[in-house]
C-alpha cells in the first residue's frame, strides 16, 4: 500500500508559481539588452568592414555571447528568472537581425 501511494505521489509534479510582473520585467530587460546589443554589433560590424555573410555571422557571435552572459548572470537558478533558455535565445532573433542590418 505505501508503495502504491508512493508511485502516486512521483507522478505529480511540485506546482510551482510564477510572478506575471516578474517575468515581463525579466523579459523587457533582456530584449532592452538585445536590442541595443544588436544595435551595437551592426555599428561595430560596419566600422569593422564586416558586410554580408561575414556581418552575419558577427552578428550570430554576437547573438550567442549575449545568450552565454544572461545565463552566466543568471548562474545555476535560471529557472528562477526565466521559464526556459531557448527562449532567451530564439526570442527576438529576428527583430534584433532587422536592428544590425539596417
Amino acid at each position: 500500500m505505501t508503495e502504491n501511494r508512493e508511485s502516486k505521489e512521483t507522478k505529480f509534479k511540485e506546482l510551482v508559481s510564477y510572478s506575471e510582473p516578474a517575468l515581463r520585467n525579466n523579459s523587457s530587460v533582456v530584449e532592452y539588452c538585445r536590442t541595443s546589443m544588436s544595435a551595437l554589433s551592426g555599428c561595430t560590424a560596419g566600422i569593422l568592414g564586416l558586410t554580408g555573410l561575414s556581418g552575419f555571422i558577427f552578428y550570430i557571435f554576437s547573438v550567442l555571447a549575449l545568450w552565454g552572459l544572461l545565463l552566466f548572470k543568471a548562474g545555476n537558478l535560471w529557472q528562477k528568472y526565466f521559464l526556459n533558455r531557448h527562449s532567451l535565445l530564439t526570442g527576438g532573433f529576428f527583430s534584433g537581425l532587422f536592428v544590425s542590418f539596417l
